[in-house]
């Protein structure tokens, strides 16, 4: 589930929507993942995600529910800029690094978990990140020119498989163990208890290219 440590879940991440999105890009988004998750659907089904996307447009259709939930929205959103780390302001180059490190690393693990549509939202992106998504915006811009993320169809974030060979390269994973355990996610090579496995390099170039 897309929650952060104060429990708040965030429905335009969990349907891939902006802040922005009217009721009718919020209507056929709705359908258009309803029916890739839904139960039926012997293929791409996930009963956990239908419900979760089910939720997040009963709240996001109804006017009153929506503006309560864009509330508490903006007080989270507030938190999160709060957080931002100064050194990794865009006028730092080793902070500028990091986070270029950090959304490769990222989105490397959600390709490994799903090869085919693996991707992250610009505000998931922000969240794990610890970065204001407006100072994101020069960051995936410059990843998007050499060629090492894409944008899929569904407008999410995903790393290309020269972005693979890049992360590669830098022999390793740059990632923040706290911020993967507080949205449940896991490095591929991880311990049972969601650890990084130090003692497990990434394959080498001539493994990806195989």
């Amino acid at each position: 589930m897309i929650k952060d440590e104060g429990g708040f879940v965030d429905y335009y991440e969990i349907l891939q929507l902006s802040p922005n999105a009217d009721n009718e890009t919020i209507d056929r988004v709705y359908r258009m993942l309803a029916k890739r998750y839904h139960p039926d659907n012997h293929v791409t089904g996930n009963a956990d995600k239908f419900r979760l996307i089910a939720e997040a447009n009963r709240i996001l259709s109804n006017p009153q529910q929506r503006a309560a939930f864009d509330n508490r929205y903006d007080e989270n959103r507030s938190s999160v800029l709060k957080s931002f780390d100064e050194t990794s302001q865009s006028d730092s180059f080793a902070g500028d690094q990091r986070v270029f490190e950090g959304i490769l690393s990222l989105l490397y693990i959600s390709r490994r978990r799903d090869a085919q549509k693996g991707g992250m939202g610009i505000v998931q992106l922000e969240r794990l990140l610890g970065c204001p998504a407006e100072h994101l915006e020069f960051h995936t811009w410059y990843l998007r020119q050499k060629g090492w993320i894409e944008r899929l169809e569904n407008g999410q974030l995903s790393i290309t498989a020269d972005g693979v060979d890049r992360v590669i390269a830098g022999n390793g994973l740059s990632l923040s163990r706290d911020r993967l355990l507080t949205e449940n996610i896991q490095p591929p090579c991880s311990t049972g208890n969601g650890e990084l496995d130090e003692t497990v390099d990434p394959p080498n170039s001539e493994e990806a290219s195989g």
